[in-house]
């Protein structure tokens, strides 16, 4: 018998809509597949049983017309999701239970989906190789002891082990696209405002935005088209017609021009990501788009300007949990400052509180001129590199990490190392416009390698077609030994 949690998240939705399966087939393909995964520690709360009786409440009813019809997804921890435990992978929130829905996730179960369980990820969705969240680290299912990336490693985990068959991450600066490169998958962070960030627990407001991460860029289209719409809830929503990402899918790139940036050539970047950075830019040719070198300025003041914005915006957005109203309280304390204080030393991890430092000093008297208002008008120059660029080309092309995934505890200790992972995507947050990741190959011990494409502000539809046109030309296997399961 076929196994159905190979097939791609389109595959099966018409295989459902066919009628040639049951939705509580798949359902409990993925669940088998979830109890023979929890050495890879991608969930942190499971809903298996929820979704096998939903499933069969969509056998019985048979409503065929949402886009994810009687398809149970996982999705990162960090969405709110009703009467279902939200974490954030964090001690502070390890019991919360929200009583409202993302809106986001809303939209997903409104186009026939429904929960499948809450994924793993760095705390508040702070990191690069989710070590740091409360529920301990996630493992890449490509290699035994290697990290998945972060902070969206449990979804990027458990799609590439096949125990989801798409999911959702959130993408601060590099959480949806790192991890989608380090496991051979598809991640895709839309312009910013495109997905409500109402009922996602806020990291750093002006740079958060969820995304679709899938086995296929055909799956991440139709993902998308079920993410986005208009959010009245949430002030920074754009206000737009919903496009047809997964129907307007086409390789035909003929004419585009792609822009290669001079600035995104890092000194001790491998010789393997050089290759494949030539390797894409050879597809894209032959498919007949025009490569273009172009230099975006200002990009080496990147990584200071996010960890400086960053840290500043989640030290505001985290200061709410302080233990009175829900959350972790301390029993300590011989007055309320004083449990204040015990609160937050008891459950935030290390990670959070040394952004939570880094924030409040930028943030502080006498040195936020020097700093937070030095980096934001430094992120305004960066977006104009990126509109100056756009004049000319239609979308831009770089690697999507400096490197392919490394061993858990490699870099822990060493924070600078850690943020490094991001040097290639945080600009596209700083300035707010779409990125993707697209697998492209292997390096030399066979551990996946992505590509980044950047697009104009709502060019995803571009982005995907771009995409699309590599994975064809690509052609990667993507069969991996489920050592986990041993």
């Amino acid at each position: 018998m076929t196994d159905l949690t190979k097939n791609s998240l389109k595959e099966n939705i018409n295989l459902i809509k066919k009628k040639e399966i049951k939705s509580e087939e798949l359902t409990l393909a993925y669940v088998q597949n979830i109890k023979k995964g929890k050495k890879l520690n991608s969930f942190i709360t499971e809903c298996c049983d929820s979704a096998i009786t939903k499933a069969k409440n969509f056998d019985l009813k048979q409503n065929y017309e949402g886009l994810l019809s009687g398809i149970p997804l996982a999705v990162k921890d960090l969405f709110c999701t009703s009467g279902v435990k939200t974490t954030a992978a964090s001690k502070m929130l390890a019991n919360f239970v929200p009583t409202y829905e993302s809106t986001v996730t809303k939209n997903l179960w409104s186009e026939g989906a429904f929960l499948l369980g809450k994924l793993n990820c760095d705390e508040y969705a702070m990191g690069s190789s989710n070590e740091t969240s409360f529920f301990g680290n996630v493992i890449n299912p490509i290699k035994e002891n290697t990290v998945p990336g972060g902070s969206s490693g449990g979804s990027a985990s458990a799609l590439a082990a096949d125990l989801t068959p798409g999911t959702i991450g959130t993408d601060t600066g590099g959480s949806i696209r790192q991890p989608a490169s380090f496991t051979g998958t598809v991640g895709l962070k839309p312009t910013y405002g495109l997905c409500s960030r109402w009922g996602i627990v806020a990291f750093a407001s002006s740079l958060d935005q969820a995304g679709p991460m899938t086995k296929t860029v055909s799956d991440c289209a139709l993902m998308l088209e079920a993410m986005v719409g208009f959010d009245p809830k949430d002030s920074t929503s754009i206000n737009k017609k919903k496009e047809n990402y997964s129907k307007n899918l086409s390789k035909n790139i003929k004419g585009l021009k792609i822009g290669i940036p001079k600035e995104y050539r890092v000194d001790g970047m491998p010789k393997e990501i050089e290759d494949l950075w030539e390797k894409g830019k050879k597809f894209l040719k032959e498919e007949g788009a025009e490569i273009i070198d172009i230099s975006l300025p200002h990009t080496e003041y990147a990584l200071p300007t996010y960890y400086i914005v960053a840290p500043a915006e989640a030290s505001s957005n985290l200061a709410r949990y302080d233990g009175v109203k829900y959350g972790h309280r301390s029993s300590k304390g011989a007055n309320l400052i004083e449990m204040y204080e015990h609160t937050r030393s008891e459950a935030f991890g290390d990670e959070v509180k040394r952004r939570i430092l880094i924030g409040t000093y930028v943030l502080s008297s006498g040195y936020y001129d020097a700093y937070y208002l030095k980096a934001q008008k430094v992120r305004q120059l960066i977006k104009n590199d990126f509109d100056t660029a756009f004049n000319n080309v239609d979308a831009i092309l770089t690697p999507s990490t400096p490197s392919a995934t490394f061993k858990i505890g490699e870099k822990k200790d060493d924070p600078i190392s850690m943020y490094l992972n991001d040097i290639f995507t945080v600009p596209t947050n700083l300035a707010g416009i779409p990125a993707m990741s697209v697998p492209a190959g292997y390096d030399k011990e066979n551990l996946p390698l992505g590509l980044q494409l950047i697009g104009k502000p709502l060019g995803e539809q571009t982005l995907l077609n771009i995409a699309y046109a590599i994975e064809s030309k690509s052609n990667l296997k993507k069969d991996i030994s489920k050592w986990w399961e041993k």
